[in-house]
C-alpha cells in the first residue's frame, strides 16, 4: 500500500531533505585525489549528528557506515574504507538521513579532478535523466511514465539503464511501496496520487546495463566492469506537481526542473 502523507509530515520531511541536501553537497567538496571513501563517510556522519539527524543507512540490511560510495564500476551501496580515490575516477555519494521520524535519501555522481568527455556526458545524462523522471511524476500519471521516460532517455543518448535495481516509496520508513522502475511501459503501474512521496533514482552505465552482487555481498557491480552513474532525489506530489524535497534551501525547484542542460 502506497501511503499519503498530511502535509504536518511533507514539512517534516522538507526540513529533513534540505538537511540532507546541505550535508551531501559539503561532503561532494569535499572528493578529491588522495581522499580514502572512509574519510567520506565520517564526515558525513559527523554532518548528520551536528544538524539533527541519524543515518538512515548504517545497521540497515548489514551496511556498516553511514554512506554508499560507490567507484567506478560500481552502481550502488559501496562501502566505504581505505581505499584511496584517484584522479580520473567517478564516485557516487548515497545517503538517507533520519529526521524527526521521517526518512530522505538523495545521491549525487562526481568526477574525481579532470574525468573524460564521456564520463562527463555519462554524469550529465544521468542528472538530466532524474530531471525529466521528476517531471512525470503528476497526478493523473503513473510510476510506468516515470520509468518509460528515463528509459527512452538515456538510451537514446546512448547508454544503458540497469534494470536489477529501483527507486522506493520513503517515509517513515526508508523503503516503502512502490518499487519505481527506470524503464517500463507508459500508462503502467499505480496511479500517482497527491500526498505520495519517494526516491526518483536513475543508475546509468556507458556500457551493458547487466549488473551483480559483488564479492562483499552488499554493493551492486557492473558485470562487464563499465563505469556507471547515480542520481536520486526525494519527490513529494503536490496538487500542482512535484516538489524535490532534497534541495538546497533557498534554490527553486522548478529552475532544476526547468533547467535544460547541453547533451
Amino acid at each position: 500500500m502506497i501511503s499519503i502523507k498530511s502535509p504536518n509530515d511533507l514539512e517534516l520531511m522538507r526540513q529533513g531533505g534540505r538537511i540532507l541536501a546541505v550535508i551531501l553537497y559539503q561532503v561532494s567538496k569535499e572528493v578529491k585525489p588522495g581522499v580514502a571513501t572512509r574519510d567520506l563517510d565520517r564526515l558525513a556522519e559527523s554532518l548528520i549528528f551536528e544538524l539533527g539527524g541519524s543515518p538512515s543507512f548504517k545497521g540497515y540490511n548489514r551496511f556498516p557506515a553511514a554512506m554508499c560510495i560507490s567507484v567506478n564500476e560500481e552502481i550502488v551501496h559501496g562501502i566505504p574504507s581505505d581505499r584511496v580515490l584517484k584522479e580520473g575516477e567517478v564516485v557516487t555519494l548515497d545517503l538517507g538521513i533520519l529526521y524527526k521520524g521521517f526518512h530522505s535519501d538523495m545521491a549525487i555522481t562526481v568526477g574525481v579532478g579532470s574525468i573524460e568527455p564521456e564520463i562527463q556526458r555519462l554524469i550529465r545524462v544521468t542528472r538530466k535523466a532524474l530531471k525529466r523522471g521528476i517531471k512525470k511524476a503528476r497526478v493523473g500519471n503513473t510510476f510506468g511514465d516515470i520509468g518509460n521516460t528515463i528509459e527512452r532517455y538515456v538510451e537514446g543518448q546512448g547508454f544503458g539503464v540497469v534494470r536489477e535495481l529501483c527507486g522506493h516509496g520513503i517515509g517513515k520508513r526508508l523503503h516503502e511501496d512502490p518499487q519505481i522502475m527506470n524503464f517500463g511501459k507508459r500508462r503502467s503501474g499505480p496511479a500517482i496520487k497527491a500526498g505520495m512521496t519517494f526516491c526518483i533514482e536513475p543508475m546509468v552505465t556507458i556500457g551493458d546495463w547487466h549488473a551483480k552482487i559483488a564479492k562483499d555481498g552488499l554493493s551492486y557491480v557492473t558485470k562487464d566492469k563499465s563505469w556507471a552513474a547515480h542520481f536520486e532525489h526525494t519527490i513529494a506530489v503536490l496538487p500542482e506537481g512535484p516538489e524535490i524535497l532534497t534541495r538546497l534551501e533557498g534554490e527553486s525547484e522548478n529552475r532544476e526542473l526547468d533547467e535544460e542542460e547541453p547533451e
